[in-house]
């Protein structure tokens, strides 16, 4: 009996820290802490253990507590969203182009729009000089959004999580590819060489008859280190690491390494990476110095707000309506065009990845502290017309041709409450 009982409780853990609710409400949880914790009478020492340096200096890895939370533990979460888009490049929703496309073109647009939003709001309102934070509102957090959807959207189609999941990935590779490209001052080309070779050896390893974590490990932190010291946000190197795991069953193993290595890093992403990265990104101070009246003052805190709200549901809508009314693109099977509204509001959930965009974007902490306040504010407003409109949607009587396709739909999978 105890034997059992021993055996079942990693398992419920396990399960627990994998689900899609979990990382949503512990990233609340943790921003709440930090904006309480910032703004309390003990507030030095949020700022003193935020400011705590540890590591090698000789290796240039002698980084703050929030450097090592936004560099290091955020290089666990990017290896879960490379080995997720290996997958769906591979045998996932990514792999039939014809069927990806709608949600790759709302991902686009839900990109596009908050970016144009964001440097018109800057420049109407007088500060040209923070037009550099243009990508911080195109991102989504992929887990807060699921974690959102998985709570509110019980009764919708399954095929409006597969939509999301699509244009969030979509999302996400556009974020990486913007922080390497527009976000990265100097590039020292010997480490960075060096990093996609030990990336490629980690490729080797993980396809081998021998890919036992303590191989993979060492190889892993090799490549974010030398990424690191090579000026490309080190985070690239989680992006990469999974990247080259294999998304088909190889070895004789019934099931892919992608979906393995998803199981075993998702929990530690979840329940440890994300929400210590929130708890040292989300702590802004608005009772010393200026001000929270200061911060308010800033253009790039409603540039934030407006560009994840009405940015996202003007691109992601209005592109989507666009598509499917004007060329052959339909949605999928029981999709119509009323489900992309709570989707579009979900995608402007920024959080982590514009967050880690504000930090990038900026030399001072005036700006930095407005934008974070922004991607916190927008991310709320998103999140809550989110829930609503999911509801809203969940109890309309729907038609047996959802997508207008002429063909009556088949797929009457919904989305379940998730359960322990």
């Amino acid at each position: 009996m105890s034997d059992r009982v021993s055996t079942s409780v990693p398992a419920r853990l396990q399960r627990w820290a994998s689900r899609e609710t979990t990382a949503g409400v512990l990233l609340l949880i943790a921003a709440a802490v930090a904006l309480l914790w910032a703004n309390s009478p003990w507030r030095g020492g949020y700022e003193a253990l935020s400011a705590y340096v540890i590591g090698p200096e000789a290796w240039h890895l002698d980084l703050s507590l929030a450097g090592w939370a936004a560099d290091g533990l955020l290089a666990i979460f990017f290896f879960v969203v490379g080995v997720e888009l290996k997958q769906e490049f591979v045998t996932g929703s990514l792999r039939r182009p014809k069927e990806a496309a709608v949600p790759v073109l709302a991902a686009i647009g839900g990109m596009v729009l908050p970016a144009t939003i964001y440097v018109a709001m800057v420049m109407l309102l007088g500060d040209p000089s923070a037009v550099g934070g243009w990508a911080i509102p195109t991102a989504t957090d992929i887990a807060f959004a699921l974690g959102v959807l998985a709570i509110f959207g019980r009764g919708l189609p399954v095929a409006l999580r597969v939509f999301l999941l699509t244009l969030a990935v979509v999302d996400d590779l556009l974020a990486i590819m913007v922080i390497a490209v527009f976000y990265t001052d100097s590039i020292s080309w010997l480490p960075l060489v060096a990093a996609l070779a030990v990336v490629g050896v980690f490729a080797l390893v993980a396809r081998s008859r021998h890919a036992r974590w303590w191989l993979l490990l060492p190889l892993a932190f090799a490549a974010w280190a030398l990424m690191h010291a090579s000026g490309v946000h080190a985070t690239i190197a989680g992006v990469l690491l999974g990247l080259v795991v294999a998304a088909r069953p190889i070895q004789g193993e019934s099931q892919p390494r992608t979906l393995r290595y998803e199981h075993a890093v998702r929990p530690i992403s979840s329940v440890i990476a994300l929400p210590v990265f929130a708890l040292f990104s989300a702590g802004v101070n608005l009772v010393d110095g200026e001000g929270l009246g200061a911060l308010l003052a800033e253009p790039v805190l409603p540039a934030i707000a407006v560009g994840l709200v009405l940015g996202k549901i003007i691109g992601v809508l209005g592109v989507t309506a666009l598509v499917t009314k004007l060329t052959p693109l339909r949605l999928a099977d029981a999709l119509g065009i009323r489900d992309l509204v709570p989707v579009a509001f979900l995608t402007g959930i920024g959080f982590t990845v514009s967050l880690l965009i504000a930090e990038l974007s900026f030399p001072d902490s005036g700006h930095t502290d407005a934008a974070t306040l922004g991607v916190l504010a927008g991310t709320v407003i998103a999140a809550t017309l989110a829930a609503a409109t999911l509801r809203w949607d969940a109890h309309k009587a729907r038609k047996a041709d959802m997508n207008e396709d002429g063909i009556p739909d088949s797929d009457t999978r919904v989305i379940a409450e998730e359960t322990a």
